[in-house]
């Protein structure tokens, strides 16, 4: 199990160091989200600053932009990366795409799954050379000439990644992908009969192997130095669950718990703009549900009994590495390292 981490700003200009202090740090892999920006302009900064860590989008909203589009956009990420590249793709939900991008929403998973079959065989024209030749149901593409084909990499293609909650997407993913990004906000249970049994089901419709796949997910980690820093960290994770919980999305997974009136007591809560007293509604048996507690020496041997193998990346919330102590994530990725 690795130590990842993300990256949020919002200039282009506040990219490079702190990209370069991340990678000095010792970081597997530092993921940038679509949010107000286009993450790829971020992931091209970060690109030419660094030189070992894997760059990539946590997850890049694939229906905005044309594969043939996307093709060229990673293509260009992947050589000038040097190989670091991952392209971590999205369907987003269904007002997004209607109402914030003006585009027809048809049904997003097969959607998804060919869009990343197009882009497959785009980069083997590049790649090997071979006839552009894609037929499917969404997209069509047979028109590459010399003028426009960028060439072959020195590295492979990037491999592509896909993140997603419903079980067709997951199985999806197994069958076509590379990798999976799961959403932050599970439990381990949830996790596993939610996401990773169907993203091995789809491994296993296809064929492959688990070791053919890489799965990272966000985890909640109640850790510090000492036990007054474990404390307060409790209460940050405490009051990012009560968040999360007073969303209906959410409901199932309390019910897995069977913790139905605590849903229904923050989803109240939520509605009377009682934002202050929903933490109260997190018992530490709850958050010993959605996160490891422990000294940062602790934390890698904690997640491996929480999750097992499920898991080979891991990104922890509350971090902020490229503001806080380099000393702290240090140690931290240290442990990381002597535990695996």
């Amino acid at each position: 199990m690795k130590l990842s981490t993300n990256l949020v700003v919002d200039d282009l200009r506040d990219v490079a160091d702190p990209a370069r202090r991340i990678e000095e740090m010792g970081f597997e892999s530092l993921y940038i989200s679509e949010r107000k920006h286009n993450p790829f302009l971020q992931l091209a900064v970060a690109a030419t600053a660094t030189s070992r860590i894997k760059l990539g989008p946590e997850v890049a909203l694939a229906f905005p932009r044309n594969p043939m589009v996307l093709a060229y956009t990673a293509w260009d990420l992947q050589r000038a990366s040097q190989g670091r590249f991952v392209l971590g793709l999205g369907t987003q939900v269904k007002a997004h795409n209607e109402r914030r991008f003006g585009l027809e929403w048809n049904r997003p998973g097969p959607k998804l799954r060919e869009y990343i079959l197009a882009i497959r065989a785009i980069w083997d024209c590049f790649q090997n050379r071979s006839k552009l030749e894609f037929e499917g149901e969404f997209f069509r593409f047979d028109l590459m000439t010399p003028m426009f084909d960028p060439g072959p990499l020195d590295v492979p293609p990037p491999p592509i990644f896909v993140g997603a909650v419903n079980a067709w997407n997951c199985r999806m993913a197994g069958e076509v992908a590379d990798g999976f990004h799961c959403h932050g906000f599970h439990t381990a249970p949830t996790l596993k009969e939610n996401v990773i049994d169907n993203i091995e089901q789809g491994l296993a419709n296809a064929g492959r192997q688990r070791s053919d796949f890489t799965i990272t997910a966000p985890v909640m980690a109640v850790m510090g130095g000492n036990q007054r820093e474990i404390d307060a960290m409790r209460e940050r994770v405490r009051g990012m669950i009560a968040f999360y919980g007073a969303t209906s999305h959410y409901k199932k997974m309390f019910q897995a718990h069977n913790w139905d009136d605590t849903f229904e007591r923050l989803l109240e809560k939520s509605r009377t703009n009682q934002w202050d007293k929903m933490p109260a509604e997190i018992s530490d048996e709850m958050v010993a549900e959605f996160a490891v507690e422990g000294l940062y020496e602790d934390i890698p041997r904690l997640l491996h009994e929480k999750y097992g193998d499920m898991l080979d990346e891991v990104l922890i919330y509350f971090g902020e590495p490229e503001k806080g102590d380099p000393a702290t994530w240090r140690r931290l990725i240290r442990a990381f390292n002597e535990y695996t």
